[in-house]
């Protein structure tokens, strides 16, 4: 079992999750949406405290979520001249949704977006990015099914290995910590992972204190964690994540307000509100080269 506590003497790392999937310009005129953007808001979540910056990339033309290479490629590229020091945490969540025909449920309806897991990681392989997620959830999500199963999250983790790149475990429910125990124990991911606990999704862990203390508990020892909200919850999951003894992520992917009716007018904003946070609780925010050590990146 994992039951590491809050330690003051351990930084704490903060994640910036910049753009992501699901956020929408209409949510927020400050979304990042070109690579340049992308590129350019990440490395201001740097220099306001953040260690690893996660990426989703989008159409420049529309702002819809985009899987090209070319895109990542161009925000990877431009984050890496600016800041090499800067650790890059790239998605591999897009292509897992199912929407079900309305006249037959058997076919696939618009918003699927279902690949071979291989093509989900593809870019993985290329641009070798120091961490990538790697989600093991199969849930609702509006009118969709995300569907990941254990034959596909294998075949994908595989790639991953290969790459020498280093997965972040995304956790949005107890039943996916069975799945991850089974993966350490069949030798697909290696003991003590690096983990998310994704709060606030409607139908999978809800933040509370209790719903964090419960997921630790469940996870392979010396693990690592992030717990982290969406919405409204996004500011208590950094004191209650790290007073748990986990690590901070923030963002415009999981939450457009700085305060209540206000919109973050940048990812820095939410990074440096994090860090106000960490540091009131009498912590201090990692530094990349300190992020490395602690999660064992080379």
């Amino acid at each position: 079992m994992s039951g590491r506590s809050f330690d003051i003497q351990t930084p704490a790392i903060v994640t910036c999750a910049v753009t992501g999937n699901l956020t929408t310009p209409d949510q927020t005129p400050y979304l990042p949406i070109t690579p340049k953007q992308i590129a350019e808001s990440a490395l201001e979540a740097a220099s306001a405290g953040a260690a690893i910056v996660h990426l989703h990339v989008r159409h420049p033309d529309t702002g819809a979520p985009s899987m090209e290479l070319a895109h990542y490629s161009e925000a990877v590229d431009r984050i890496r001249q600016a800041n090499p020091d800067l650790i890059l945490n790239v998605t591999t969540g897009p292509g897992g949704r199912y929407v079900p025909s309305e006249d037959d449920p058997a076919r696939a309806g618009p918003g699927t977006t279902l690949l071979r897991p291989e093509l989900r990681v593809e870019h993985i392989g290329e641009l070798r990015p120091e961490i990538c997620t790697l989600d093991l959830n199969t849930m609702n999500s509006g009118r969709a099914v995300v569907i990941n199963t254990p034959a596909n999250i294998r075949r994908m983790a595989r790639v991953i290995r290969e790459a020498g790149v280093k997965p972040e475990i995304e956790l949005f429910d107890s039943g996916d910590i069975a799945l991850l125990a089974d993966l350490v124990a069949d030798g697909t991911l290696e003991p003590a992972p690096l983990c998310s606990f994704v709060m606030g999704v409607k139908y999978g862990f809800q933040p509370s204190p209790e719903t964090i203390l419960y997921a630790r508990g469940l996870l392979p020892a010396g693990s690592a964690f992030t717990a982290f909200g969406i919405g409204r919850a996004a500011y208590p999951a950094v004191a209650q994540s790290l007073l748990a003894g986990g690590h901070v992520r923030v963002g415009l992917e999981d939450s457009v307000y700085l305060d209540r009716g206000v919109l973050a007018p940048s990812n820095a904003a939410l990074v440096e509100r994090a860090r106000i946070i960490v540091e009131a609780l009498g912590s201090r925010v990692a530094k990349p080269a300190e992020a490395r050590a602690i999660l064992g990146l080379a």
